[in-house]
């Protein structure tokens, strides 16, 4: 048997990269899928990639910062599929990079509200549905710049700070109600974020490169594997944590 079968999952920021790579695996474990994105086009893609390897999912456009966005994506997974078995609060954005006192205040503004004002959105209207069914499990992406200092990115680095508290507090407030709640914390990810910020910031990519003992970026599908470990019964008894992926960045 399939790790997540009949199980329904949600993952947002599902239209590429780690978002996209785990709704696929999580359809190929037995999952009924929701796929929120910004971007509908993108979600509606990852969304055809379950089809054609024959799993069920659904394409929905979200804002995850609107409490209205994500307030009728937790609902129209329901309506679709019944319950919310597994959340995947993935969505995010780089922001601006500077250094603290360089950035601007929009910029830090909406870095904080998509990155940690979103996550607890999600949150919000995830344990609601999860409580009423009895349980449920819960992944926030936070990053490695969640656990340490990221020079010229800032609002991204208060923002997974945010995220890592964020999840511990949840994990508390609800492990007697059967809910467990967890963080990843990837370093560098082969996708179109980090694209971004390599182009954004010139000597950026080669800087992760050789600050890393593994010498490479992270690939999406490596960081789904942990996504589906948490969401399954095999992590029954982790609640709260915040696992690094980061091929040995953050022990050194």
């Amino acid at each position: 048997m399939t790790q997540l079968q009949n199980k329904v999952a949600l993952i947002t920021g599902g239209g590429s990269g780690i978002g996209r790579a785990t709704a696929v695996l999580f359809a190929a474990e037995g999952a009924k899928v929701a796929v929120v994105d910004l971007n509908l086009d993108s979600a509606e893609e990852t969304v055809e990639m379950i089809a054609d390897g024959g799993g069920q999912a659904f394409a929905f456009q979200a804002d995850v910062s609107h409490a209205v966005d994500v307030q009728a994506m937790v609902g129209e997974t329901v309506a679709r599929y019944g319950r919310l078995d597994c959340a995947f609060n993935n969505a995010g954005i780089e922001g601006s990079s500077g250094r603290t006192m360089d950035i601007s205040e929009a910029d830090f503004d909406r870095t904080i509200a998509v990155n940690l004002k979103g996550v607890w959105l999600c949150l919000k209207y995830e344990l609601e549905q999860m409580l009423a069914q009895g349980g449920g499990a819960i992944v926030n992406t936070a990053s490695v710049a969640g656990l340490v200092g990221a020079h010229s990115m800032a609002a991204y680095a208060a923002s997974k700070h945010g995220v890592v508290g964020l999840t511990r507090t949840t994990a508390v407030e609800y492990a007697r109600k059967n809910i467990r709640v967890n963080a990843i914390c990837p370093s560098f990810v082969q996708t179109p974020l980090v694209e971004r910020a390599f182009a954004a910031l010139p000597g950026l990519e080669q800087g992760v490169l050789n600050s890393n003992p593994s010498r490479r970026l992270a690939l999406p599908e490596e960081i789904a594997y942990t996504v589906l470990w948490l969401c399954s019964d095999a992590a029954s008894f982790t609640n709260g944590a915040a696992i690094t992926i980061d091929g040995g960045f953050t022990a050194q």
